[in-house]
């Protein structure tokens, strides 16, 4: 052992000793020995005792000589004196929590925390290490195991609420809404061990177990960011996983990636894994190719802190430890809290049938407070269980005279204003600015600073947006988004947008950002327009559409009075996200109760460009569409979205609003708006033809094939097809659509005419509407021949079947 000095010995402990933990609570993860631990000296003892109990730590791949030099004294230092007695009641209050439900609830499921228990105890220390910290609120996400316990015991709602959940109530409340009880959120007030009064924010989530992870950091982002300065110390984010979700689902990826960005940061997310060494049926050797299921956060440069869930004193010294490192760094923390599950995945579940080794086990395995009673020789144990579980059965009691669903989570003042609901005209609002304001705006949003090195072709289009600014030319929709922005801004509006790319945009067409070409300073005008004037947030993102759209989502629901977008680089790339939009955007209000107004911007046309850069699938966002869940635009010219944008900002009316932006019209001369059709107009949901005569066919379309169309009529010099402009698809304008119709009462037909294949687009959604509403007049339709795929892979097949599809919608028939 020659050479083996204590730093020696102490550096190899701390790079592996991890591997030799002994952290599993039924003994069926034996240490992986290592090589390089094969010490047997005093050194070497004390290190194995600090780095292969209960704990093992993993933090030697963090590059920072600071962090983990505070880790390492931590971690090696005596433990503080922990509350011992307060830690067992917690987990005496856990367990006969569910073992009340399971009697009087048999069949029912609950996804219960028996075998973890040990989370109360961590999150009771977690939140007494933010209390000191002046923390104000715990924004926690987490998936469905340990939920209703944590209802009770961290957001403290009242029990006979959660056991009022599994009562049966008044089908008319929920019939068509709602959701199932262990993924509907909750706040409360939590009071930590030192007296500190703390909100306690638990997220609604869906059964996609990690996509609540983006949502809950962006809800907490937008907390900091209303509340300003020590923003990263009062909201505090702590997101709660099972081990199989958190090692196989790539959103987890995605939200740990941007933890230390600039439009994403937090100032660390504290991780907590309920790892139950089996996911579903799936043992832990088939979930995850690594020896833990955390490991996919090395990654990172965080630490990870494993934890044997049955040793509750290091338990909530590792959790208080975890705390304390975020405050300390503001980065992410992982705490692997090793347990298991006493039940199979649900309580309906028997699990003997694939873990039967595992279950043997855990059938003799005594519940853990019993446990750590005999470990800390508690007095009147007995007597205080028999107190606890008669308190529960109470309140059990008292649940049967609930004859209404509970309401679950208390909404923050700042939506008082807000509210969903089904549409009425009533909620419109004037979009127009007046001629003298966008003059000034357009000064503002076309200058930079003396000495700023501006590209050349950004100062040319900056001379370009100044002219179109003050009517010399006509607007194209990088001016008139800017000037939306701008406009808004002014008025107090904050305006935030993310995407890939966004900042200059995927076309080239927005520049929100200047950029000195010879030192990379940036400079941004949307910040400059006025003093006193809202913020502005323009992000570039990861490579993310699930993690950042999440994001954007939870940010508008904590900071609804701002403009909220998130932009596709291709609107294709949001299938990516099909998650976060079905779970989510179009579902949240009527399952939680829940409202927001992000903006979905995703670039939609057909321009020859193959089959993932042409179609944004339109007709996933119609199928989605019921009951005024969210708004489906696509406008056809600049002024059109110009309107859009400030609707969605003034309205008061929040739903999220998905827009099929243009690609090769952003340009175009046919989609340009004169400045005055941003001083009077509104939003117009179908857009009149005033131009044909006696029109013997009207055409139905929506976005650039409605260009399209009128260039065709115009080579034809035929002014008997009228050409309608759908704006907004939903919800659908049937009151304009029919008063349009009437106009053209001389059409003897009716013809939606779309890009996109016949099984895609709004073909399916648009024909037995416009035949309810086309009286007795036939409803044709125009479209590409059905297809596995959205577009044809060759510009010049592409080219062949647009021709076809114009020369068809000008055919008549007999």
């Amino acid at each position: 052992m020659d050479g083996y000095d204590r730093e020696r010995v102490f550096g190899l402990f701390r790079q592996f000793g991890y591997l030799e933990a002994e952290l599993n609570p039924l003994g069926l993860m034996p240490p992986q020995p290592h090589p390089d631990l094969r010490i047997d000296n005093e050194w070497a003892r004390e290190a194995r005792r600090i780095y292969c109990g209960s704990v093992g730590v993993e933090f030697m791949h963090i590059a920072d000589p600071e962090r983990r030099r505070w880790i390492q004294e931590h971690i090696e230092s005596e433990p503080e004196t922990l509350d011992r007695e307060r830690a067992l009641d917690l987990l005496m209050r856990a367990d006969l929590f569910e073992q009340t439900l399971q009697q009087r609830y048999l069949g029912l499921k609950r996804f219960s925390l028996e075998g973890n228990t040990s989370l109360l105890p961590a999150v009771d220390e977690i939140l007494d290490v933010a209390g000191e910290h002046g923390a104000l609120e715990l924004v926690m996400g987490m998936s469905h195991r340990g939920r209703l316990n944590v209802i009770v015991h961290v957001a403290n709602r009242p029990t006979e609420q959660v056991f009022a959940e599994f009562e049966d109530v008044d089908p008319r409340s929920v019939l068509g809404s709602g959701d199932v009880k262990y993924h509907i959120g909750a706040t409360g007030e939590y009071v930590t061990k030192n007296g500190k009064r703390i909100h306690i924010h638990l997220a609604s989530n869906p059964s996609h177990l990690e996509a609540v992870d983006p949502v809950t950091v962006g809800r907490t982002r937008a907390k900091q960011d209303r509340t300003g300065e020590n923003g990263k110390a009062k909201y505090l984010p702590l997101l709660v996983h099972g081990d199989a979700a958190f090692a196989g689902q790539g959103i987890t990826a995605e939200t740990l990636n941007y933890a230390d960005l600039a439009g994403y940061t937090v100032g660390g997310t504290i991780h907590v894994i309920v790892n139950n060494q089996v996911g579903f049926t799936t043992n832990a050797r088939e979930e995850h190719s690594s020896r833990f299921s955390a490991q996919l956060a090395r990654r990172q440069a965080i630490p990870i802190f494993h934890v044997n869930g049955e040793d509750v004193d290091a338990v909530m010294r590792i959790a208080r430890l975890a705390a304390e490192y975020r405050y300390r760094f503001g980065t992410d923390v992982v705490v692997d809290l090793i347990g298991y599950r006493r039940h199979g995945h649900s309580e309906v579940d028997d699990p003997t049938v694939t873990q039967p080794l595992m279950y043997k086990v855990i059938k003799q395995h005594p519940p853990l407070w019993q446990i750590y009673a005999k470990r800390i020789e508690a007095s009147n144990i007995d007597e205080r269980a028999a107190a606890i579980k008669s308190e529960y059965e109470s309140a059990q009691k008292a649940a049967g005279q609930i004859t209404k669903k509970p309401l679950l989570r208390e909404l923050p003042g700042y939506w008082d204003n807000y509210f969903g609901g089904r549409y009425k005209a009533e909620y419109e609002v004037p979009t127009g600015v007046e001629r003298k304001e966008l003059l000034d705006l357009t000064e503002r949003l076309t200058a930079y600073p003396e000495g700023f090195h501006i590209h050349p072709k950004v100062k040319k289009l900056l001379e370009q947006r100044a002219e179109m600014g003050t009517g010399k030319k006509p607007l194209d929709y990088g001016m008139a988004e800017a000037l939306a922005f701008a406009s808004l801004l002014k008025q107090g509006i904050p305006v935030r947008l993310s995407g890939q790319d966004a900042r200059r945009a995927t076309f080239n067409q927005r520049h929100s950002v200047l950029i000195d070409t010879e030192d990379e300073t940036e400079y941004v005008p949307l910040s400059k327009i006025h003093p006193g004037q809202a913020s502005c947030q323009i992000y570039n993102s990861t490579l993310s559409e699930a993690g950042v759209m999440g994001f954007e989502y939870g940010y508008s629901r904590d900071y609804p009075e701002a403009l909220v977008l998130w932009e596709a680089q291709f609107g294709d790339f949001a299938n990516v996200a099909q998650a976060v939009i079905d779970q989510f955007v179009s579902a949240g209000e009527d399952k939680w109760g829940l409202l927001s107004g992000l903006v979905l911007l995703l670039p939609h046309g057909y321009e020859g460009q193959g089959p993932e850069h042409s179609s944004a699938r339109i007709e996933r966002y119609l199928q989605l569409a019921a009951r005024d869940n969210f708004q489906i635009c696509q406008p056809s010219n600049a002024g059109q979205y110009f309107h859009l944008l400030r609707r969605q900002a003034l309205r008061r009316w929040r739903k999220p609003l998905v827009v099929f932006t243009p690609k090769s019209m952003l340009r175009h001369p046919d989609a340009l708006s004169p400045l005055e059709d941003l001083t009077h107009q509104r939003f117009l949901p179908v857009i009149p033809d005033v131009e044909a005569r006696e029109a013997k066919r009207i055409l139905l379309c929506t976005g650039k094939i409605g260009h399209e169309l009128r260039a065709e009529r115009q080579r034809r010099q035929d002014m008997s097809t009228a050409i309608v402009f759908l704006e907004q698809m939903y919800p659908f304008p049937e009151a304009e659509l029919a008063t349009e119709f009437n106009r053209h009462d001389t059409a003897r037909d009716i013809v939606w005419v779309q890009e996109e294949p016949s099984n895609m687009g709004a073909l399916f959604y648009m024909l037995p509407r416009l035949r309810r509403i086309a009286r007795e007049k036939p409803v044709l339709s125009v479209k590409r021949s059905g297809s596995a795929s959205p577009a044809t892979g060759s510009a010049k097949a592409h080219e062949v079947e647009q021709k076809t599809l114009l020369a068809l919608a000008f055919t008549t028939q007999g």
